[in-house]
Parts: structure tokens; sequence; C-alpha cells
């Protein structure tokens, strides 16, 4: 018998492929949610998938006694608009409201999950392209983005000490075919106008879907994995090598760059920094603990999606 995993942040990009994965290989998913109704409608019917209603404002976390293992992937989409101080609130709040319920509950709860994998990101270590790439043990950045993952990974850590291994997945750019920066990016590029945003020579950090939720799945049954791990490929590619790749791998011209004021001038100034600047980021521990990329290049990464 497989394991029993709830799962927020089901219905996302990276959720909705991860829970398909974890009932493909026989495991029991609860899929907690504002909306059951509205989530189970964007599932097809499984015997072992669960949906039940929670609002970490409003309740406490009380199905974490009944389940094996927890992935917490739940939280406002960071470029879905602009930044003005409510949406921040709103950015943080998402996260972090909901990591302080679960860790809270977690400390009560008996029997309590073997893991808890809490998500976060690798905006963690701010931005500077100019850094060599960052293991887990790099510091943490000063940026809104980087003071954001700190706290998100601090409202996990109170679940500390209570026999829950907390892993902090620091998830980078997921390519995929129906979501992500990918998506973004594509029809600019197939209309033959595609290219870098800013210089192009900022990191750019992607891992393929398939690969986030093969290491997430990998996290979960791998006992001697706590702590932050970096989901990354290991390519380590400029912004500038990615939009060449794409553009070769569409048979269309990379070379219409997007300015960098212009990129502010659309998005505020802030936002866009944050999308004109990155850090390097290498999978240490994960490629430690043995994990094996099926799509560790960008090239054979966009050959899949876009077949």
């Amino acid at each position: 018998m497989g394991m029993r995993v709830a799962v927020t942040g089901g219905t996302g990009f990276i959720g909705k492929a991860l829970v398909a994965a974890l009932l493909a290989r026989g495991d029991a998913v609860l899929v907690l949610t504002r909306s059951p109704a509205k989530a189970q409608a964007s599932f097809a019917p499984h015997p072992e998938l669960s949906f039940e209603a929670w609002d970490a404002e409003r309740q406490a976390a009380s199905w974490v006694g009944r389940v094996d293992a927890i992935v917490h992937l739940a939280g406002e989409g960071v470029f879905d608009a602009r930044w003005s101080e409510a949406r921040k609130k709103a950015l943080v709040d998402s996260r972090v409201v909901g990591t302080k319920a679960i860790a809270e509950a977690l400390r009560e709860a008996s029997p309590r999950p073997k893991v808890w994998l809490s998500a976060s990101a690798i905006g963690y270590y701010g931005q500077d392209s100019t850094k060599p790439p960052q293991p887990e043990s790099g510091p943490a950045g000063t940026d809104f983005l980087a003071r954001l993952a700190q706290d998100w990974e601090r409202a996990a850590d109170r679940a500390h000490g209570v026999g829950v291994r907390v892993v902090h997945p620091r998830i980078g750019l997921v390519l995929g075919k129906h979501g992500g920066a990918l998506a973004q990016m594509l029809p600019p590029f197939r209309a033959g106008v595609g290219g870098p945003l800013g210089s192009g020579k900022q990191a750019f950090p992607w891992i393929h879907l398939d690969d986030a939720v093969r290491a997430l799945i990998f996290l979960l049954d791998t006992p001697a994995v706590d702590g932050p791990v970096n989901l990354v490929a290991p390519a380590n590619d400029s912004m500038g090598a990615f939009a060449k790749a794409l553009g070769h791998a569409l048979h269309r011209p990379a070379f219409f760059a997007v300015p960098g004021f212009a990129l502010a001038v659309a998005l505020g100034a802030e936002r866009a920094r944050a999308l004109l600047e990155g850090v390097p980021v290498s999978p240490e521990k994960l490629q430690g603990a043995g994990f094996s990329y099926r799509f560790p290049s960008v090239d054979a990464a966009l050959a899949d999606i876009l077949a």
C-alpha cells in the first residue's frame, strides 16, 4: 500500500502534475483547497483521490493527523500582478499564514506525518548573477523575494523538534507545456519576435516539470534529506542561452531583446528587477542524494516539451 499524501496547491501547475504522479504510483492523495467542488472538477475521478475544504486563515489544519506526508505548495502567483504594498502582503500571507497553520497543527497532532515538504523558492538567494552557483548553504539575499522565501521557510521551521522531517524545496523556474515561465514566453517566440529579457546575462535557473515532480517524490521517499533543497537543473543557463535554445527549438529568431526600461514600465521597477537579475543555483543536495535527471540540458527539456 502506498502513502497517504496531503497536497495544498494541488490544482496549480506543479500541484496537478504531482497529484497525477502520486496516484499513478499507488499513493492516496488528499487535496486541500478553499473550493473542493471546483478542484474536483479539474481532475478525472480516481478512487484514491479526495478533496477537503481548508482555509488557513479561519480553521486549523485538522487533517494533518490522517496522512503520512504533506506537500505544501499553496501560494499566490508572484508575477500575476503589480507589486503594490497590498499585493506584497497577499504574496506573503498566502505563503506564511498557511505554513504557520500546518506547523502549529503538526506540533499538536498525534499521530503525525513522517515528512513535510514545505515549498520555497530560489529567490531565497537574492539577485546577483555575478555570484557563483549557490548551494543550499549559500547566503540569503535582501530583496523582497529573498525575504519572502526566508519568512516562508521560518514559518515551516516551527515544526522542528516534533519528529517530522521538514524539507524546503527551493523551486526554480519550472518549464512545462501548460504553465509556468515557458507558457508566457512561447507566444512572442512563435511569432518570431522572441528574445531575452534585458541583457540576457542574468541567471535562468530552470527545471523541467517532470523532473520537478520526480524530485518532490524523491524527497518524500529519501529520509536522509531534510532542510533546504534546490530544485533546479544542473545546467546553469543564462537567460540569453535559454532564449537562444528556445528560438532554435522553434526555428524562430531569438534576438528581439526586451529592454530593461520597457520591462520596468510594463511591470513596475521592483518586479522587473526580479526578472532582469538572478542568481545561479546549484542542485548540490539533490545530486548528492542520488537524484537522476531526465532532462539535465535545456535542449533535451525543450525538445520534450515542444514535441
